[in-house]
């Protein structure tokens, strides 16, 4: 891996595909940019392959190949925030997750605000009028791809990294509203 494993904030890289995910117990939503960060497309739906035991560590040597083969820099995990800015059960998960990520690629891993992407993500599939079978099985690659938008939109209206770093607050605590 290009990174190593105690990698902070400021060795987020300034180029490079960045994935995202939009984690869940059961489906993992993923997307990818290009190299030069214009662009965000879905990429797939990763099946977690033990969803009941809320194990994602079995996909350690998935997200290692995907890495690799998607040539990614960096993550982005979505931390879902209630609208009023607090968290849950589901927080503490992602949290956990993105730490997880960030240990088992080596890469530097960032958590970003994912209220409203799901809402944004029905939209852009209503809008392309697919079946309903297809739209259950693209809606969480199509919310990655929204999160990654905003996370991407973010940093240029910043003109610096959006988020917070996985380990700076991993076990929760601070919240990341922005």
């Amino acid at each position: 891996m290009n990174t190593p494993p105690n990698c902070t904030d400021s060795e987020f890289p300034a180029q490079g595909r960045i994935a995202a995910v939009d984690y869940g117990t059961v489906r993992i939503g993923i997307a990818v940019c290009d190299p030069d960060r214009i662009l965000a497309s879905p990429l797939e739906v990763h099946a977690v392959t033990q969803p009941d035991a809320g194990g994602y560590e079995a996909d350690e040597a998935y997200f290692q190949k995907l890495a690799a083969e998607e040539r990614i820099t960096a993550w982005v995990v979505g931390l879902p925030i209630h609208c009023d800015g607090g968290e849950s059960d589901k927080s503490v998960q992602a949290r956990k997750f993105a730490a997880w990520l960030r240990q088992v690629t080596e890469l530097p891993t960032r958590l970003f605000d994912e209220r409203f992407t799901t809402v944004a993500a029905n939209q852009k599939i209503r809008q392309a009028k697919t079946t309903r079978r297809k739209t259950k099985q693209r809606i969480d690659a199509i919310a990655a791809q929204v999160l990654l938008e905003s996370f991407l939109e973010a940093c240029r209206y910043r003109g610096e990294i959006a988020g917070h770093d996985a380990n700076e607050i991993a076990a929760g605590g601070d919240s990341l509203v922005d």
